[in-house]
């Protein structure tokens, strides 16, 4: 980019930033906390602490500044999932693609999650991480197993993705800024 390309976007990001808030759910050791530090950092890791209660971070992607809450997805947690989802610009909902036989408790979590009034409307988006490893779900079997195709009164979208390749993040961050205020 040229000097003027970058003061340009540099000075006019002063005037016209825009802000999305998002909460990361999902069942435990989907992918929540490496899909954070991968869009924070570009980089990802395997040493990734399970994250207790709660982590908060803040962003900024060109004119977009990202408030992430990342969300436990141990069971105890699971209650705490709505406070951290109430007033967010969407819910990203992880699953991990290859752990088939948890779909039933992912599907029961999301639907208990979105059945809760003050979250009416709010809008969903379900990342199918792990596409990397073999036997993953494709998005049409993640629509057909966490019944996405049931859920009404509210935007829902689905990807598959992975955070190792980081294969599809950059759709998942313009759905996002895209619901950005």
């Amino acid at each position: 980019m040229s000097f003027f390309t970058t003061f340009f976007h540099w000075f006019s990001g002063l005037f016209w930033t825009k802000t999305a808030e998002f909460s990361v759910v999902g069942l435990q050791a989907s992918g929540k906390t490496s899909f954070v530090n991968v869009i924070g950092s570009g980089q990802w890791s395997e040493d990734v602490v399970p994250t207790v209660a709660f982590n908060f971070r803040k962003l900024r992607k060109g004119n977009v500044t990202f408030k992430i809450w990342d969300v436990a997805g141990q069971p105890k947690f699971r209650s705490m999932w709505e406070r951290y989802c109430h007033g967010v610009d969407a819910i990203v909902f992880v699953v991990d693609s290859t752990d088939q036989e948890k779909f039933e408790t992912a599907r029961f979590e999301l639907q208990s999650l979105l059945s809760q009034p003050t979250l009416q409307g709010v809008p969903l988006l379900v990342l199918g991480n792990k596409n990397d490893l073999d036997g993953h779900a494709s998005v049409q079997d993640l629509i057909r197993e966490l019944e996405l195709n049931k859920i009404t009164g509210r935007p829902v979208s689905c990807y598959s993705c992975s955070m190792k390749s980081q294969h599809n993040l950059d759709i998942v961050m313009q759905w996002l800024a895209d619901r950005s205020h």
